[in-house]
């Protein structure tokens, strides 16, 4: 099958440079969180959604807010709760005073959806979530209709509140592309929120956060497909492939990761690349984004999780079985 032309050097450098921008206008907003501003900056750039997970208040709202915002995109925010009706995000169809029905569409009809507490939804709620995190699109009352051309998802879970929650099933995690870390900021970061509030910023605010502008949605679709293009070399694709495989022959996991978290981990790097300002793809691309697409796609044993093990930890234990092509 024919490749995707490769890029240019004057492409390159023009796409890396509107991503390296987009990055700067956020790290301007969400301090302290740099590596999991990358991390959603490159699933976006890959087309792929992204489930954030973090303590309160660690600005998981805030970032996709902030990224709506440099983008120029449409945002809604869902607030999932168990009595939370697909029709609640989907849309209704409503008889209106002519007789006639009319479609009023729900918050999954924009650009950018922040799904808050995605763990609180029922499993009825969860299936549209699927329906549409894969087709981008909605069935309602038998009609098909599709979403915003740069629809993606952004949902949130706490990882400390697990009361009134239900866990969400491995083929709703395999949709996201990502799952990204938010941690608690450094003393540095956190003085800087502070000072930023006595300067006027206000979380519930956008127009306090500061935001210029970087590029609209032809600019990121353009971007996008710019990734696409990122050369891969066979070995990188063999190493990638190696990588996933052997997360179902690992005794430490019970439950290994599906070829989609190959795709995943591939388009991904293909957009570190291209941030980065390559137009080819190394191996530490894969390394350093292997966590992000495995961690929630994989199932640490019972017993070695009561001791502590982590999905990180039994991630990065699988660089030492699969060998690095060389550079």
């Amino acid at each position: 099958m024919a490749l995707l032309a490769p890029l240019n050097a004057d492409e390159v450098r023009s796409h890396a440079a509107n991503a390296q921008r987009l990055m700067a206008q956020l790290e301007r907003v969400v301090l302290g969180q740099r590596d999991a501003i990358r991390e959603s900056l490159l699933a976006l750039m890959a087309r792929g959604h992204v489930l954030l997970e973090g303590p309160p208040g660690t600005a998981k709202t805030l970032l996709v807010r902030a990224l709506a915002e440099s983008l120029g995109l449409s945002f809604r925010r869902i607030q999932f709760t168990p009595d939370l009706m697909p029709s609640d995000i989907t849309g209704v169809n409503f008889l209106g005073a002519n007789g006639s029905f009319t479609f009023r569409p729900g918050p999954l009809f924009a650009d950018l959806v922040l799904g808050d507490e995605i763990n609180r939804a029922p499993a009825k709620t969860q299936a549209a979530m699927l329906e549409a995190m894969q087709e981008r699109a909605v069935t309602v009352d038998g009609d098909t209709r599709p979403l915003s051309h740069g629809f993606t998802v952004f949902a949130t879970q706490n990882s400390i509140e697990f009361e009134g929650t239900y866990p969400l099933p491995e083929a709703e995690l395999d949709r996201f592309l990502a799952k990204v870390l938010l941690r608690y900021p450094s003393s540095d970061a956190e003085q800087g929120m502070l000072g930023r509030v006595l300067g006027g910023f206000d979380a519930a605010t956008p127009a306090s956060f500061g935001v210029e502008r970087v590029m609209d949605a032809a600019g990121l679709e353009a971007l996008r497909s710019a990734t696409r293009r990122v050369r891969v070399d066979p070995s990188i694709v063999g190493y990638i492939t190696a990588l996933v495989r052997v997360t179902r022959e690992t005794p430490t996991l019970t439950l290994g990761a599906s070829p989609r978290a190959s795709v995943a981990l591939l388009l991904l790097a293909q957009a570190s690349a291209l941030l980065d300002g390559r137009d080819f793809v190394v191996p530490d691309d894969v390394k350093s984004l292997a966590p992000a697409v495995l961690r929630h796609r994989v199932q640490v044993a019972p017993e070695l999780e009561l001791e502590g093990v982590t999905p990180d930890a039994a991630v990065e234990s699988l660089f030492e079985r699969v060998e690095a092509p060389r550079a």
